[in-house]
């Protein structure tokens, strides 16, 4: 797995709801290395920190793969990378593999791969389009969030090298599956329960499926 782009945010304002907010979901590639912190990446907008960034969201990832399919739902857009709110697109990464709890190497930072990405209306502002959110949970392959392990820099064409896989099983889509689906796998949800790399308060929400 390799980083293909680095991608900020500058504050946008949007409408929603008759009303002015603003977002930092409107990301583009810039050519410096991007600087992961333990809550964020640096110089890099976060509006909502209820919901974004944050030690169990520090950063997001998306991989490159899956751009294809997305532009052929919607090929009248301006296409570049950093489209889905990314601070990192990756080239080869695969949420069907890629496991909650996995620990890369990336440039010079360590992160673990904390949960998936769960769509908001923003992502729905950033397409021109509400209807993305079901196709996005259908589509099954979210990116992932990241807890940074030790802080660094991550530049275009640093690689992606896991360093210790995790025992859990669980992987990001298994777990992205399990916690929007109506009616769910028991056994999936012990896994993700099990799961101490998953976010407490996720564990807890799906604890009470487990009765």
């Amino acid at each position: 797995m390799k980083i293909i782009s680095t991608n900020l945010g500058k504050p946008t304002t949007i409408i929603w709801n008759g009303k002015e907010e603003q977002t930092g979901i409107f990301k583009y590639p810039v050519a410096a290395a991007l600087r992961l912190g333990e809550t964020d990446v640096e110089e890099d907008t976060v509006i909502d920190r209820k919901h974004h960034a944050g030690v169990n969201k520090a950063c997001f990832l998306f991989s490159a793969d899956h751009y294809p399919f997305w532009k052929e739902q919607y090929p009248d857009l301006e296409w570049d990378w950093g489209m889905f709110g990314e601070n990192l697109t990756v080239e080869n990464f695969d949420e069907s593999s890629v496991r909650i709890g996995d620990i890369y190497k990336i440039g010079t930072a360590m992160v673990q791969v904390s949960q998936p990405r769960e769509p908001c209306y923003k992502l729905g502002v950033r397409f021109s389009d509400q209807s993305i959110l079901k196709k996005y949970i259908t589509y099954g392959y979210p990116g992932t969030y990241v807890r940074i392990l030790q802080e660094g820099s991550v530049r275009i064409d640093d690689e992606m090298v896991l360093v210790e896989q995790s025992k859990n099983t669980l992987t990001v889509k298994q777990c992205f599956e399990i916690i929007l689906a109506r009616k769910k796998d028991p056994e999936i949800v012990k896994l993700a329960v099990e799961n101490l790399s998953l976010p407490a308060y996720k564990r807890e929400r799906l604890k009470k499926h487990l009765s």
